[in-house]
């Protein structure tokens, strides 16, 4: 059996795309966990032994990816030095070697004599980073313009700036904008209906937040509710502030959802991402707790980080916590649960950041991500399958880049307030955690469209694994309940659906609230709240019975208190 009969649909038809037309530059964009690498490896080996080319250069975004791609090809009959250095001598035993964006760009002409010296294919992995600054584009486009084969991979070609990427073509359109043309693509959504990669479930979170301003004042709101772009930094800050209650709340039942996961997959692990190291550091603290269990924690200033992630991937520990390491490129198969724990919220970012997740080892399997409950976060959960190319030239007012242009907007604002900090003009002052709805298929479900004929569930009442149709089947069917329990619209009923849905709010806040204060699950208490107050599931329940069972809730309040 030859190589290319190991290969998948997708790798198939791209290796003869490439080998019917010969090309010297070929842009390949596909899917994080698709399998670019072994696509890229099979076109290398192929290229070498009929003698086109004699040398091969990875060039990769981070340290870790080089080793990565080192052990990939030697798996092929390639071998890579990943630790060579720009002045370094390349040994007689090596077909190659791997090099950083970063590294090239500091000695660039060393590395274009390596490569103009020998007939040389270069692969350009994740190829969007050559315009991460314009010394780095300059960089590729000098070192590696002799090579004679260029092949560049990405899986987010998408940018929000106008940095032209080096060795990718741009066609004009009708606007006056030009965008990135892939000669190959294959995106999420097909990699889905081939049963590639694993269907992604985004669990939301929101929570009551409460933080003190730049100016002094004391401010409460509720994590996803219309706030403007400051307001909506600053609670999305103080939820993911580690001294609160939010974090903690939602690191448990991330642990929840992955312990059940690894009833049936028990090396199943899981990722949070945090926003800076100091963060990270805390963060690991709080799952310890939780655990029981120290959690890997890779930090990229850090020797040995390489080896840490290498480490995790291939054992048994249950967390890893780290910051932008692990966001692009590294494989790590057994990821299953993820917590998104950053302020960074760029389309590029979250892409890179979910494809940790979508790899498929067997099928059946889903992910799950935990995420704060941010418009512009479930906007980009909800648009997974999209297709995007790099645009140039358009202008940030255009409908189809404001959502970007407002993420950018709120890094901005993130990176102004923590140097606000430094004069302790900013302060969380507490958090707490509750469930809001659940992201799928482009689709959302709220609490209460997922609560169980028996009782509100604490944790959704969805398995770890579950076959992708079972999971949108049983998605479908809540919504449906739902639907038929609603009441009939007419204009008083959309008055007392107002009504509904603030009780709805208080009640689940308060819910909350008694979980922070009990350690009671948010299904327990709800459950109990349903046998002492009667009534069905708070989706049907009228103004009546919601009012009934808060009153009951604050009489609890009351009598623990006494």
């Amino acid at each position: 059996m030859t190589r290319s009969q190991h290969l998948r649909v997708w790798q198939r038809d791209a290796l003869e795309l490439y080998q019917r037309t010969q090309p010297r530059d070929f842009l390949t964009v596909a899917t994080p966990g698709a399998g670019k690498t072994t696509f890229a490896l099979t076109i290398a080996a192929d290229l070498m032994s009929r003698g086109i080319v004699e040398r091969i250069v990875i060039v990769t975004p981070t340290d870790h990816l080089k080793t990565q791609w080192a052990l990939a090809a030697s798996g092929i009959g390639i071998t890579l030095d990943p630790s060579l250095a720009g002045q370094g001598r390349l040994g007689a035993d090596f077909d190659g070697f791997a090099v950083t964006y970063a590294g090239l760009a500091v000695n660039a002409n060393s590395y274009r004599t390596r490569i103009e010296t020998r007939a040389t294919m270069v692969i350009l992995d994740e190829i969007h980073h050559a315009a991460d600054a314009l010394s780095w584009g300059d960089a590729v486009q000098e070192a590696c313009e002799p090579a004679i084969r260029r092949l560049a991979l990405t899986g987010t070609p998408f940018r929000s700036d106008d940095n032209p990427i080096p060795f990718v073509s741009y066609a004009p359109a009708d606007d006056g904008t030009v965008s990135s043309v892939a000669d190959f693509s294959y995106g999420y959504g097909n990699a889905l209906k081939d049963g590639v990669v694993r269907p992604v479930l985004f669990m939301a979170y929101s929570g009551q937040m409460h933080w003190r301003t730049r100016a002094g004042d004391e401010v409460a709101a509720r994590l996803g509710e219309p706030l403007d772009r400051a307001a909506t930094a600053q609670a999305l800050r103080t939820a993911l502030d580690p001294q609160g209650s939010w974090i903690p709340a939602v690191l448990q039942a991330a642990h929840t959802r992955l312990m059940e996961v690894r009833r049936d997959v028990p090396d199943a692990g899981g990722l949070v991402i945090a926003s800076d190291q100091d963060t990270a550091r805390q963060y690991a603290s709080v799952l310890a707790a939780i655990t029981g269990t120290e959690p890997t924690l890779v930090l990229s200033d850090e020797t040995g980080s390489s080896a840490r992630i290498a480490d995790f991937s291939a054992g048994m520990t249950p967390w890893m916590v780290a910051v932008r390491m692990v966001s692009e490129g590294v494989d790590i198969p057994r990821l299953s649960v993820g917590v998104y724990a950053t302020t960074t919220a760029t389309p590029l970012y979250f892409a890179q950041a979910v494809g940790r997740f979508v790899r498929m080892r067997r099928r059946g399997e889903t992910a799950s991500i935990f995420v704060p409950s941010v418009p512009a976060l479930l906007a980009l959960a909800a648009d997974l399958e999209a297709q995007r190319d790099h645009v140039i030239g358009r202008p940030v007012s255009d409908e189809a880049d404001l959502f970007a242009a407002e993420a950018e907007l709120m890094a901005q604002a993130q990176q102004e307030q923590s140097a606000s900090d430094q004069l302790g003009e900013y302060r969380a002052l507490g958090s707490d955690a509750s469930f809001d709805r659940l992201v799928y298929d482009g689709g959302e479900f709220g609490y209460d469209s997922l609560a169980d004929d028996d009782g509100e569930l604490d944790f959704l009442g969805i398995p770890g694994l579950l076959d992708p149709d079972q999971v949108a089947e049983l998605l479908r069917k809540s919504r449906s309940k739902r639907a038929k329990a609603a009441p009939k619209g007419t204009p008083a009923a959309d008055v007392a659906f107002e009504r509904r849905a603030a009780l709805r709010k208080e009640l689940h806040a308060l819910v909350g609230a008694w979980h922070h204060r009990t350690g009671t699950p948010h299904g327990v208490t709800h459950s109990r709240l349903r046998q002492e107050c009667g009534g069905p599931a708070a989706t049907a329940a009228s103004a009546v019975e919601l009012k009934e069972r808060i009153d009951a809730l604050r009489a609890w309040a009351l009598k623990a208190s006494g």
